[in-house]
Order: structure tokens, then sequence, then C-alpha cells
């Protein structure tokens, strides 16, 4: 099965992904994991978009494609795949229909995880992490045991510059800017699957396992 996940940050896109690759034996691909592995083994695209990374610069579109199409090259994503982070855009939406028709493929569903506003700058801007172990806590709906304190390895918790109040009032901007008109773009052709994302992570991750199997079996 071919997927895509869409949600603002903070809507769990991550998480659901995992479980859902789990689920159906497909490869989770994300975009981040693709740019880390890539700089990391010093790779021509990693190269290409190293460049424009230290100078603060977003990577333009044709790298990430680059990244994408390589990925979905690989011989464990035949079956299918889950992307989480790709397209982010209308071009990147276009650039991977024509990925896809050159395999002979075509996207099944996209699934899009449906968070309010409000809700998500509370996920965000509450959550804590571990510098060491990278434990990740929230200061109303997953507290650690000790008020700013690992559980797992006692180390002080700190705030992500990204979920900073100011920073992530611009990252939703972006998104709302950038990839919420995906969500018409796929309803459009009938292939957006609408979940609840204020549900717990297992109920979203069962309405998501319920609604594909009532489409595909």
């Amino acid at each position: 099965m071919d997927l895509v996940l869409l949600g603002a940050p903070g809507a769990g896109k991550g998480t659901q992904a995992k479980y859902i690759a789990e689920y159906y034996s497909i490869p989770h691909i994300s975009t981040g994991d693709l740019f880390r592995g890539h700089l990391k083994e010093g790779t021509r695209l990693g190269e290409r978009a190293q460049a424009f990374m230290s100078e603060g610069k977003l990577v333009p579109d044709d790298i990430t494609e680059a990244m994408v199409n390589d990925r979905l090259g690989l011989p464990d994503a035949g079956p299918g795949f889950v992307l989480d982070g790709f397209p982010r855009n209308i071009n990147q939406g276009k650039a991977l229909d024509a990925m896809l028709r050159a395999r002979g493929r075509l996207l099944d569903e996209v699934i899009h995880i449906n968070v309010p506003h409000d809700a998500l700058v509370e996920r965000l801007v509450g959550r804590r992490i571990c510098p060491e172990c990278g434990a990740t806590y929230h200061i109303r709906f997953d507290p650690p045991q000790v008020a700013g304190i690992c559980n797992v390895c006692g180390k002080e918790l700190v705030q992500r510059s990204d979920d900073r109040p100011e920073t992530v009032g611009t990252r939703l901007s972006v998104y709302n800017e950038e990839t919420a008109p995906l969500i018409a773009f796929y309803r459009d052709r009938e292939i957006l699957l609408e979940i609840d994302g204020t549900q717990s992570v297992e109920k979203v991750s069962q309405a998501i396992i319920q609604q594909l199997g009532a489409r595909h079996g």
C-alpha cells in the first residue's frame, strides 16, 4: 500500500507513521531521516543539501525530490511505503505523482491527521526532551516523575528551540501556507482519509487502520 501522512507539526505524524509501517510491513520513509542519512554518508545529494542548510536556507524541492525518488527505488519499498514529511507543497505532490507513474504505481491513500490550532500549540509548547537519551515528555499530558528530570537517565529536560512559543507560531503559519493546500488537492482526487487527531494515540491508530481496511480490505 502506497501511503502519505499529512498533518501539522504536533499532529503526531511520526508516531502514526511508525505504527502503520509496522502494521503493514512497509517502510516508514521520513524526509528528516533521509536528510540525516545523506548528510552522514556524504552523498552528492547530501553535499548539495548541506550547502543550503549551512547558509540557513531551505533545501530546494529538486534535492528533496531526488532523495525521495532514490528511496522509493529500494527493494523494501516495492510492496508499499508510508511517507512522512513529503510532499510538503503542491509542486512536491505533483513530483511524487510523476515518480510513482514512472514505476507504474499510484498513491492509494493520503491520511490527514486533523488537530485544531490551539491543541497543536499546547502540544508543541509543552513538549520537553532529554538531551542525553532522547526521551520525550509533555508537561501536561506525559510529565516526568520528577519535574524537569528525565525518568530514564536523570538528566535535566530541555525545550527544543522549535517548540518555543514564538517559533511554533511560525512553524504552523508555514504549514498552513505551504502544506495545507495538499488537503484539498488529495480530497479532490478522492484519496483523502480524515482522521480526528485529538483522540488518544491508540484511538488514532485504530481509526487509521479501520478506514484503510474499509477501503482496501
